[in-house]
């Protein structure tokens, strides 16, 4: 189908070149068939065919000035009328036609208007290098044609410019049609790889922002979800826990489900709206480390936050936030692998130092099953922190704990 910026053309399809609207609504072409001529065709042949006709009348008349024998002079007519007629055939055989005008044309001077509309059309239809050995072929037998048959009233010399001078204009003005219409279709083309840079843009920021949000949904609810997992599983294996313990437990469980419920909702605003609503929850930043580990405490987890920021207020929120992301993150994988053990949370830096996130974890105690889903939330840490101009990098300790280690930059 033809693109929207070629549909009006199409649509008015009968003040184009039948080629021209066979490049720009290629789908429209029936198997087997030719393009019908359009109504700007029918006109250009018809006035073509005026223009041949008209010209070979004016060398009709000039033979009754030649001393020619009459046998002659029927068979120029019937050459000429033949190739008058044959103009209607120049979209089918442009190069065959204009062949063929050269051995016509040396014999035939009422042939002349049909041999340089012959020319026009090659020059319109086919690329130069066609157009030049036909016209140069023409040039070169044209002195010839004059010689044995001199114009009664021109002198050799001026009927040689003059033949020059209409050849070299059929050939321009070919050439000229020729290029106009290659602008045309290159200007389609150019809209339509426009269109498709702009469709391909689309996607990709599409792409971006879903990539984005898929992040900020396993950074967010992963460590709601975990904290879940942990409350649950305790209430599980230890029903006659103390009621203080199995009340503190399922508060937290009420609060970690409110929260995962309130951040899922805002991610799904976003996807509905586009963009996201002014009346949206703060990002976290940097401050929210101190909120973020007494969370964790809260739920059960040992935790030594060691935080030696200077002035932690002149943080940029992009570093802030990822900072944030960082430590949840790492938090969340040490509860999920190695529950029960101490981590440490260390955070340093200030300004034009750069910003150090080290979170850290001992081996756990016993055995603790296999995650599904591990590490996925690491590559998108080690993807923010690249965005942001940072590094991250983790891996297990000596002592067979695990530890997150990301530098950041700040000024």
């Amino acid at each position: 189908m033809p693109g929207p910026e070629s549909q009006p053309f199409v649509e008015q399809r009968w003040l184009l070149p039948s080629a021209v609207v066979k490049e720009l609504d290629p789908d429209g072409e029936r198997p087997g068939r030719r393009y019908r001529r359009t109504a700007r065709d029918w006109a250009v042949d018809f006035s073509c065919f005026l223009v041949a006709v008209c010209i070979g009348l004016l060398g009709a008349d000039a033979l009754d000035q030649e001393d020619l024998p009459q046998a002659v002079a029927a068979l120029d007519q019937v050459l000429g009328a033949l190739a008058c007629a044959a103009v209607w055939l120049r979209r089918r055989w442009p190069l065959g036609l204009a062949v063929a005008m050269l051995p016509v044309g040396l014999l035939s001077a009422t042939a002349g208007g049909a041999a340089l509309v012959a020319t026009f059309t090659l020059a319109v239809h086919r690329p130069f290098r066609y157009v030049a050995w036909v016209s140069g072929a023409a040039l070169v037998l044209m002195p010839l044609f004059y010689w044995y048959r001199p114009d009664p009233e021109i002198p050799y010399g001026w009927t040689i410019f003059i033949g020059l001078v209409l050849t070299g204009a059929a050939v321009g003005w070919g050439m000229f049609v020729r290029s106009k219409r290659q602008l045309m279709l290159s200007l389609r083309d150019r809209a339509r790889r426009a269109e498709t840079e702009a469709q391909l843009r689309a996607e990709q920021a599409q792409r971006l922002a879903r990539e984005a949000i898929a992040r900020e949904m396993h950074d967010v609810l992963a460590h709601r979800l975990t904290l879940l997992s942990v409350h649950a599983g305790a209430l599980e294996f230890r029903p006659d826990a103390p009621q203080e313990e199995i009340a503190r437990a399922a508060g937290v469980i009420r609060e970690s489900a409110h929260e995962a419920l309130q951040d899922l909702r805002e991610i799904i605003g976003v996807l509905r709206a586009g963009e996201r609503d002014d009346s949206s929850r703060p990002q976290p930043t940097l401050g929210g480390l101190e909120a973020l580990v007494a969370e964790s405490r809260e739920a059960g987890m040992k935790v030594a936050f060691d935080n030696r920021v200077t002035e932690p207020a002149a943080v940029p929120a992009s570093v802030g936030r990822t900072a944030y992301r960082i430590a949840q993150e790492g938090l969340t994988n040490a509860r999920k692998h190695a529950p029960g053990t101490e981590v440490t949370l260390t955070v340093t830096g200030g300004p034009g130092e750069g910003l150090d996130i080290r979170v850290n974890n001992p081996a756990p105690e016993h055995d603790v099953p296999h995650v599904p889903g591990s590490g996925q939330g690491l590559i998108g840490l080690t993807e923010r922190a690249t965005l942001t101009g940072g590094h991250l990098e983790h891996g297990p300790t000596a002592d067979g704990g695990f530890e997150v280690r990301a530098r950041l930059p700040w000024g």
